[in-house]
């Protein structure tokens, strides 16, 4: 028998057409004498509603881009809804379907979700959407968040290729398949304690048997030469099978102008100065191609075969470099000449294989998931370097010299991965995992002089460099939600052995540590739309294979690059305190400390007058700032993502041409991108963006690097019922993108003009055929140290 004054309770969980929960969605339960109960929904799309008298209730439950689900009950006992379905708001115009959706982001307890499933930015491609997705920096073929380059993962699943082959795979593969973008700044202990930030990339899901397929180009001319890309993509499901195969290509050619000033100084007087000028070109034709398969044995248990493949053919990857230096002696009277001519060419297989398995319990959200992984990478270069000297006002050298270099580098890599997800209860969760790594990699570098032009053996500059790597790691986290607070805990162990050994000069580097990676990260709602949280990360940087290689790898007479075997890996402390208000606007307060930075810095030797770009760590570096972020309405048609960051950065570097002292470079800088988006017509089949970039001087290491000012513009038009999008635009406008790098300490004295072609004209087309209402199940996967298989990006 009910008694007066029993409570209830009303509880459910609400997902999309898909079938995938909705986080964030509002919940209310209303009365006729106003009496209103509200909450919001879990990040599983879980909602209770407590403390309901007996009486009648209308319960809605909206959330941005769906219909409101609304319905009117009696409520006399606990009631479970079980699942409620929103669907999508669709608008009829002259009819054609259209999906009234724009982009739109969310906060969870340990990231931001920027969700552009059917928005206009899925007539683009993925890169397109990581240009407007929030906190997110494309500059100079390298993506950055927070100052620092982002791991990048698809699906939860990582991908490890080299900056400039991201942005190409990014940029052929179509975006009419993603779902939203993951930014996670402080990265759970689930994600590798490698790398900083995370951006991961969310696919759609098949739902519908069939085949669906796109293709995509794009044609960017700069001052000199023009690059392309074109890529394509093709889903294919069955009712037991999914396929997923993308191929991109990017043949271009690239133009850079640099011009270097080096003061030689000896006794605090500048006796030798050496202008350089250096005029690149190098060619690049990179074949990428994606591909899985995966197979539902039953409701509960699948498995997946992935796998990627990244090959540079000889003929089309080759660098021409010409130099030509002028010295002048403590008088400034020019003294010689000499011109450098350095022509490579280079070639890169990277094979990866995967083999996926998963099950899901029965009990919902509990799942085990398990994954070998292979890669073979495979690098060799060949160069010819022929250098002239000449005295002023001579037109024949009076002296010549030639060398070429053949280097090379073959990677395996082997790991094994096991995850396990359990959900407590429906407000709690339990992860825990485990992973191994083998890592051999072998690195050969021969050079070769000639004498009377008769070719040797360079013995002093030729090594084998062996390198061996075990890591073996374990993690576990959990996470709680309420209705005002959330949290989520958790702890990685990392043990590392290594061993690396030069066969010429017979040194050995052995290493074995321990390293704990703590994540932590507290959410609370104040209100409905105002936020508050805390975070705090450790993370870890290790040394790229590249980095660690001994050899001096000579680009002219007086300049090499060289690693160091003895590198230690970089370990951060990150805290960060942020506030949400108005849904719309975050301000974050952040401090990051740096223990052992790996940079490549440039060293000039002022007894040989030799300049070295040494991969080194450096002592210490500090880095904290206020950053403001938001994506908002301005007007209809109007929206507005903006990022500001006022934030010092200061570190220690031990001065290897200068008796080793420590030295430090601080300084205050300040950055800020704003992009505008617009959209014309009834249908929204017209959008322009409009987005300017500023970076005021900062320090890297010991330099500082000189302001920088970009504006581009895009025009997209979508055609065909949407099946097809044409796009024209222009980047860096008024070409003020390129910078200058000045380093200067005590008897280092170095000024570098980057000039580069940062303004391009762009022209892109995307097509879609099949059944474009198919939606994608892409999967992909890749493994951590696959990362490091590449080195950092150099323009000398």
């Amino acid at each position: 028998m009910l008694t007066y004054g029993q409570e209830f309770t009303i509880r459910g969980q609400v997902n999309n057409s898909e079938n995938t929960p909705i986080a964030f969605a509002n919940v209310t339960a209303m009365s006729s004498d106003s009496l209103n109960l509200g909450v919001i929904t879990s990040e599983n799309g879980h909602f209770v509603i407590s403390n309901l008298k007996k009486k009648i209730y209308t319960l809605k439950v909206s959330f941005i881009g769906f219909k409101t689900y609304e319905t009117t009950l009696l409520v006399d006992k606990d009631i479970d809804f079980g699942i409620l379905i929103l669907e999508e708001n669709i608008e009829q115009l002259h009819g054609i379907t259209i999906i009234a959706k724009n982009p739109t982001v969310k906060r969870l307890v340990d990231r931001f979700i920027f969700n552009v499933e059917n928005s206009t930015l899925s007539n683009g491609n993925v890169l397109d959407i990581l240009k407007h997705t929030p906190g997110v920096l494309i500059n100079e073929e390298k993506i950055t968040v927070k100052n620092g380059e982002p791991t990048i993962y698809i699906n939860d699943r990582k991908v490890h290729l080299s900056s400039s082959e991201v942005l190409q795979l990014l940029e052929g593969t179509s975006a009419d398949n993603i779902k939203s973008v993951e930014v996670i700044t402080n990265p759970p202990a689930k994600y590798e304690a490698e790398g900083g930030s995370v951006l991961n990339i969310i696919t759609k899901k098949n739902i519908i048997s069939g085949y669906n397929g796109s293709i995509l180009g794009s044609v960017k001319h700069g001052s000199e030469f023009p690059k392309y890309s074109l890529g394509s993509s093709h889903f294919f499901k069955t009712k037991k099978i999914s396929t997923y195969l993308n191929y991109n290509i990017n043949p271009k050619k690239d133009y850079i102008n640099n011009t270097e000033f080096i003061n030689f100084i000896d006794n605090n007087s500048v006796v030798s100065s050496w202008e350089t000028a250096y005029e690149k070109r190098q060619k690049f034709s990179n074949h990428n191609i994606n591909g899985s398969i995966i197979y539902d044995l039953d409701d509960h248990n699948s498995f997946g075969f992935f796998t990627n493949l990244l090959f540079a053919p000889r003929d089309n990857t080759k660098m021409d470099v010409y130099s030509s230096t002028e010295i002048y002696d403590f008088d400034s009277e020019l003294e010689s000449t000499f011109n450098t001519l350095n022509k490579s060419v280079n070639e890169i297989f990277n094979f990866a294989f995967t083999l996926d398995y998963a099950h899901k319990f029965k009990r919902e959200g509990e799942k085990i998931s398990a994954n070998i992984h292979h890669t073979n990478y495979d690098f060799s270069s060949f160069q010819n370097v022929d250098t002239d000297y000449f005295y002023p006002n001579e037109i024949e050298p009076y002296l010549n010299n030639r060398f070429q270099t053949f280097s090379s580098q073959v990677i395996k890599l082997y790991t094994g991965q096991m995850d396990y997800e359990l959900p407590i209860s429906d407000s709690s969760e339990f992860e825990a995992g485990l992973k191994i790594s083998s890592i051999d990699s072998e690195n050969i570098i021969r050079q070769y002089i000639y004498e009377d032009e008769v070719k040797q053996d360079d013995i002093n500059n030729s090594d084998t460099f062996l390198y061996d790597e075990m890591n073996y790691a374990i993690y576990s986290s959990f996470s709680n939600q309420t209705d005002n607070w959330s949290i989520k805990a958790g702890l990685r162990v990392e043990y590392t052995n290594l061993e690396g050994n030069s066969l010429t000069t017979d040194q050995d580097n052995v290493q074995h540590y321990v390293k704990f990676f703590p994540a932590l990260s507290i959410l609370k709602n104040l209100n409905k739309k105002n936020t508050l949280y805390i975070e705090y990360n450790r993370r870890i940087y290790r040394p790229r294979y590249q980095e660690l290689n001994p050899f001096k790898f000579f680009l002219n007479d007086n300049v090499y690059t060289t690693g160091d075997p003895k590198l230690k890996p970089q370990i951060d402390d990150v805290f960060t305190l942020g506030y949400t208000f108005n849904k719309k606007y975050t301000l974050e307060a952040y401090y990051r400390y740096e223990n052992n930075p790996t940079l490549e810095i440039v060293f000039q030797d002022n007894d040989t007058n030799i300049l070295k770009y040494i991969n080194t760590n450096i002592d210490t570096s500090i880095s904290y700032g206020l950053d403001f972020s938001t994506y908002t309405k301005i007007i209809n048609r109007w929206h507005m993502n903006a990022m500001a960051s006022l934030f010092y950065y200061g570190n220690k570097f031990y001065a290897l041409e200068s008796n080793n002292t420590l030295e430090s470079k601080n300084k205050w800088s300040v950055y800020f991108e704003i992009g505008n988006y617009f959209s014309f017509l009834k249908d929204n089949s017209l959008t322009a963006d409009v987005s300017l970039l500023y970076i005021s001087p900062y320090a890297d290491g010991p330099s500082i690097i000189s302001d920088r000012l970009g504006l581009d513009i895009n025009l997209r038009k979508s055609l065909w019922k949407n099946r097809a999008s044409i796009s024209l635009g222009v980047s860096d406008i008024f070409n003020t993108k390129n910078y200058n790098q000045t380093t200067k300490y005590l008897n280092q004295d170095i000024l570098l003009k980057s000039r580069i072609e940062n303004r391009l004209v762009m022209f892109g087309f995307n097509y879609k055929f099949g059944n474009t209402h198919l939606k994608n199940n892409q999967k992909e996967i890749d493994l951590e140290e696959r990362n490091r298989l590449g080195s950092k990006k150099n323009n000398h």
